[in-house]
């Protein structure tokens, strides 16, 4: 199953107990001291708490993960829009992707155009559960038409290329 040929509009919401999962899932966080970094083509460098991030506007969107071979959840996501983030940030002109980066330096490269096009966030929430650890806490990326192997998991770091 591509992600992209799906319409996944109208599927239950999976229960989170029977939600797949696929690369780490023991990464401990402490949220005392976490901080989300912003960096790179931007004017103003972001380094923000835990709690900084649940300030922004949140946004819940129900978006299908699918890991080909082995799992597909429907779920229903919360957290912080990325476009929120980088506006704050001040993306310069020249800027043409985004590198989310996570656990172990796992990233993933988004073109900015996408950011317009597709329902991508970083969630904090899971159908009404926070995200747990298994599963990428604090932060994961949710990256609509993609396959799971681009959601990464325990992001820290947005990098403007």
């Amino acid at each position: 199953m591509n992600p992209a040929e799906i319409d996944s509009r109208n599927l239950e919401i999976d229960p989170l107990g029977k939600f797949g999962t696929m690369g780490p899932t023991d990464v401990a966080t402490d949220l005392k001291t976490y901080r989300l970094k912003v960096t790179g083509k931007i004017g103003t460098p972001l380094s923000l708490s835990y709690d900084e991030i649940l300030k922004y506007p949140s946004l819940t969107e129900a978006v299908l993960l699918i890991c080909p071979g082995f799992f597909a959840n429907n779920g229903r996501w919360t957290g912080v829009n990325l476009k929120s983030l980088l506006e704050e940030a001040q993306i310069r002109k020249e800027a043409q992707s985004i590198d989310i980066v996570g656990a172990g330096e796992k990233r993933v490269r988004i073109p900015l155009k996408e950011l317009d096009q597709k329902r991508i966030l970083l969630a904090y929430r899971v159908n009404g559960e926070a995200l747990p650890q298994k599963h990428g806490s604090p932060l994961r990326l949710v990256y609509e038409d993609a396959y799971g192997s681009d959601w990464v998991k325990y992001v820290d770091e947005i990098v403007v290329l």
